[in-house]
This record gives structure tokens, sequence and C-alpha cells, in this order.
């Protein structure tokens, strides 16, 4: 399996590494060092990630990165990053 982000899912996860960069440049560094090692095993073990509690009738999966959500689909042998939220925010989801 590969592992893709959608545009949009792209820019929130890039918007989130500028905010953490605001304040502490390596803790950036940090969270997107663990973030490809997390998404990484989804390569693998593509239904390793929770069903989303919010929205369990869905046939999204979502990994926690702390303190950030990542939504995705599994669509053939892509797995969708489809969203990066802050878990203090409430999900949307679209499809890929």
């Amino acid at each position: 399996m590969k592992v893709r982000f959608t545009p949009s899912a792209r820019a929130q996860f890039l918007s989130a590494l500028a905010y953490i960069r605001r304040d502490k440049p390596s803790a950036a560094t940090s969270f997107r060092e663990h973030s490809e090692t997390v998404l990484r095993r989804l390569e693998d073990f593509p239904e390793s990630g929770r069903i989303i509690p919010e929205f369990p009738e869905l046939p999204y999966r979502e990994v926690i990165i702390s303190p950030y959500r990542f939504f995705y689909k599994i669509k053939g042998d892509v797995v969708w990053i489809v969203a990066v939220w802050h878990g203090a925010q409430l999900p949307m989801l679209a499809a890929p």
C-alpha cells in the first residue's frame, strides 16, 4: 500500500507544522518525523487505525499523533490521508 495526502490534508498538515514551528522549531521537526513513522506503518497495516468514534458508520479511520488526528480512507491500494485536525477540533471529512 501507498500512503498519500489529499491536497487539503497536506495543507492542514503543513499548517500544523508551521503553527508548531512558530513556538519551537525542534518540536515541529520531531512531530514531522514521528508523523512520518506512524503513517508509514499504514503501508503494511492499513486497518490498524481506529474507526472514528464520531462517525462509526463511515468508512474512515484515524491515527492519533498527539495532539493531532489524522483521518484516512483506504481506497484500492492507497491509504488516503483526508484530513489532519487538532484533537480539540470537531472533525469534518470529505471524500478523496
